[in-house]
């Protein structure tokens, strides 16, 4: 039987053996790097006041590059204008090791320090990961391999797939993962993880890319995806193992709302035509510049069939309510609606047809019904718990408050996971 360390092994030897084959089909990459000498593979490990973690973080890095590239590969600490021992740390770390320099900005913002640093660097493979180095350097091989050999143009660590191993809180789970979905019903994203800090980007694709990238701050993720995706550009996912750092100090709040302003930025862009994707593939020789799902077109069929839904539901709702009472009146009419609601949508709205998927589409259709009987529910129990006897018009008013609600978290659900083109 394989121990523990054996599978170990074997994985390591068929990540390298990855690497060579790419290094073999590719060598014009690791050639030209060679005759221009400069490396293969630039890693930007951006920092601000990382005292602590920083110098064990680029030793362990370093080695790791040293002891299993096939090539030559640099680190790039990218100092986002530290106030602590950082600078000092890193022009030690510069001066001690071969292959590591510093790149100082006055600036805050992640975003800033990759957009910095990869627009200036001479290496054909850009890379980035956070200083904790949550991600296991293990996934690093997989995820360069597919741009050295031009299979992909940028490859992502995802710590959403199913054979990928995370530690991290639920709190944090439950957030990356409402993320993702908001990214997926909004921008028709189809990659599975836009947040996780291990990513790499063929130098010549980065040209074309950054400048039509805004954000500086953490949205730099998701914006330089998304404009990559729409412009039929091909991103590898690397499934990953990733412990969270206990010590991260990122504001979740701050970074959320500017996360959802970065949507919006996006989402008008796209519609105005001025972030220019069809160009952008014209440039790079895509010709694959993608036509996603128009959420604006989708968004008022949605709520025409979510108009009628909410009629036949109180028009239901109001006939039943004497005889059988306001929960199970309102159980019954929502389950009746529900069935409804998936079936106009899934034809009218987001375009299914036949018999391919509709069991499954119905069966979430149904889980979604259930969120929305709990806030209808809940809203029910609230103006009871107010009001004893409940009038009439107000149980009304809290159900299609309660309604609206969960209108806006039935589109959320069903564009971007029961109607999302990735689903099969």
């Amino acid at each position: 039987m394989a121990t523990p360390h054996d599978v170990v092994m074997t994985q390591s030897v068929v990540d390298s053996l990855a690497v060579s084959t790419a290094v073999a089909a590719r060598p014009n990459v690791i050639a030209g790097a060679r005759d221009r000498r400069v490396p293969v593979v630039d890693v930007v490990v951006p920092v601000y006041n990382e005292q602590a973690a920083l110098a064990a973080s680029v030793r362990r890095l370093h080695r790791y590059l040293a002891e299993t590239m096939p090539f030559t590969a640099r680190i790039t600490i990218a100092d986002n204008a530290s106030i602590d021992e950082t600078p000092r740390i890193a022009a030690e770390l510069a001066d001690e090791l071969d292959g590591v320099r510093v790149v100082r900005l006055e600036q805050k913002g992640r975003g800033r320090a990759l957009h910095t640093v990869w627009s200036s660097s001479d290496a054909p493979v850009l890379a980035y990961m956070d200083v904790d180095l949550s991600t296991d350097l293990a996934a690093l091989q997989p995820l360069l391999a597919p741009l050295i050999s031009g299979h992909s143009d940028l490859a992502i660590g995802t710590r959403l797939a199913r054979s990928s191993r995370v530690v991290r809180g639920a709190k944090r789970e439950v957030i990356s993962r409402c993320y993702n979905l908001i990214l997926r019903s909004t921008l028709a994203a189809k990659f599975s993880d836009a947040q996780c800090g291990f990513k790499a980007i063929r130098a010549d694709v980065a040209a074309r890319l950054l400048p039509h990238v805004e954000d500086t701050g953490w949205f730099f993720d998701t914006e330089l995806l998304v404009l990559a995706e729409r412009s039929g550009l091909r991103i590898h996912e690397v499934p990953v193992d990733w412990v969270d750092d206990p010590d991260s100090r990122v504001d979740i709040v701050a970074t959320a709302t500017a996360d959802l302003k970065g949507i919006a930025r996006m989402l008008k862009g796209f519609a105005s035509g001025a972030i220019p994707v069809r160009e952008i593939a014209a440039q790079l020789g895509s010709g694959r510049a993608a036509a996603p799902r128009n959420l604006m077109r989708q968004a008022v069929r949605f709520a025409a069939v979510g108009v009628a839904s909410t009629l036949a539901y109180l028009v239901i709702f109001s006939l039943l309510h004497a005889a059988t009472g306001a929960q199970a009146a309102n159980l019954i009419a929502l389950l009746i609606t529900a069935i409804g609601n998936t079936a106009a949508n899934r034809r009218f709205t987001f375009g299914a047809r036949g018999r391919d998927s509709l069991v499954r589409h119905h069966a979430e259709g149904f889980a979604v019904f259930t969120l929305a009987l709990a806030l209808t529910s809940g809203s029910l129990l609230a103006v009871h718990s107010l009001a004893s006897p409940t009038p009439h018009w107000l149980e009304l008013s809290a159900l299609i408050g309660a309604n609206l609600t969960a209108t806006a978290l039935r589109f959320t659900l069903l564009r971007g996971w029961v109607f999302h083109p990735n689903r099969g």
